[in-house]
């Protein structure tokens, strides 16, 4: 018999996601608070006097002797009168060294352009985010200075610097803010925040990004081009505003082929490519690359300039005792030869330890986990980041 009771009441899955979203939110605010106490936010690390003299590039003896002399900023001591200097110490060590005669700065000189890296990929997974916030940090611990782009509606390169969308960010706090087409745009400035990690600063991300996806069809269909620079030239032009501010941009990209993954392509002077070596994650690469180059080609033809001083391909979450991951890897190195990096990006669970606090490789000091498994993610850390820092210098006819 059929039963003609009362329906049972479902939530509307709207309703059921929307609850779900802000349990999570306010569930993540809290772990922030009790990781990050009493204001909530991140701090750096303090540096030993051995790493602080290694970041400078002089040895150990002679800061311990500059400082005994009292040149430059006096340490800070801990844990049984060990000499510690932050990083804001350091580059001031570095200022007063350069005015010795030798520049300690890596930065870029007059006549140098801005460095513009995009970091991409049209598959989530493949390490884009890890690799845009160790790049960036790593060149603020050499010296540079460093501007993070988020440009990811999903926010984690916001998250990983201590930025939680929902909580600490306002409407028109993004880039959008500074490329939307209305007379709401601000000028860059504006939206770009300081952050704990010095000589990097930070446009944090949040899904009002997407109204930027929204908006250009909408004006392109409308005929409006004479009246808006069109969306390729927007992040471009809007860099200019804060270029004299800044040695290097790195620009964390969604992980699709939009329209503002095409503008930071635009604005770009070197563009990562970050590859898990899989084959269904080549493949996928197969199909973002040919995807790029005919939306490219249609933009190049629009006007749009494309000159990047370097291409890159990255390996990422590398095993190298995994045969097939090898054996991709030796595939993509004969195909692309030097466009691959000669550093892969290894899987370690250092990173993953790390990012439980959502902290990076070089926030943690070695003695937060084993010292071999630090010791290992570092060093492979800093080869690939080294050699970016290379292809930086060599755009810049170093």
């Amino acid at each position: 018999m059929p039963d003609h009771g009362v329906a049972p009441e479902f939530e509307p899955v709207d309703e059921a996601i929307r609850a779900d979203a802000d349990a999570l939110s306010a569930e993540l605010f809290n772990l922030r608070a009790r990781l990050f106490p009493p204001s909530a936010a991140k701090p750096l690390r303090l540096f030993s006097s051995g790493e602080a003299a290694a970041l400078i590039g002089i040895s150990d003896a002679y800061l311990r002797q500059l400082s005994l002399a009292g040149f430059g900023p006096q340490a800070i001591s801990v844990n049984g009168g060990r000499r510690s200097y932050s990083l804001q110490q350091i580059n001031e060590y570095r200022g007063h060294l350069s005015r010795e005669g030798r520049d300690y700065f890596p930065r870029r000189r007059a006549g140098d352009q801005l460095q513009v890296i995009a970091v991409t990929n049209f598959k989530g997974g493949s390490g884009k985010t890890t690799t845009s916030a160790h790049l960036a940090q790593y060149l603020a611990l050499r010296g540079f200075r460093v501007l993070a782009i988020d440009l990811d509606p999903q926010s984690s390169l916001s998250t990983l610097f201590g930025f939680q969308s929902e909580t600490d960010l306002a409407e028109n706090e993004t880039l959008y803010a500074a490329i939307r087409y209305d007379e709401r745009r601000r000028p860059l400035q504006e939206v770009i925040r300081t952050t704990y990690f010095t000589g990097v600063d930070l446009i944090p991300a949040n899904l009002e990004l997407q109204e930027f996806e929204h908006d250009t069809p909408r004006i392109l269909a409308a005929g409006q081009r004479g009246k808006h620079s069109l969306f390729f030239n927007r992040l471009r032009e809007t860099l200019s505003e804060v270029e004299s501010n800044y040695d290097v941009v790195i620009v964390d990209c969604p992980p699709q082929l939009g329209f503002l993954t095409l503008g930071a392509l635009c604005a770009a002077t070197g563009v990562l490519v970050t590859v898990h070596p899989q084959m269904l994650d080549v493949a996928s690469m197969s199909q973002f690359l040919l995807m790029t180059a005919d939306l490219l080609s249609v933009v190049r033809k629009a006007g749009g300039e494309l000159r990047y001083d370097f291409l890159r391909y990255l390996i990422t979450r590398y095993e190298p005792q995994d045969g097939p991951q090898t054996q991709v890897v030796g595939f993509l190195r004969n195909l692309f030869a030097e466009r691959v990096l000669t550093n892969p990006m290894l899987k370690s669970t250092a990173v993953s330890d790390a990012g439980l606090t959502k902290q990076t490789l070089y926030e943690i000091s070695r003695q937060s986990m084993g010292r071999s498994t630090y010791s290992r993610a570092v060093e492979a850390l800093d080869a690939v980041n080294g050699e970016i820092e290379t292809l930086i210098s060599k755009g810049w006819g170093r």
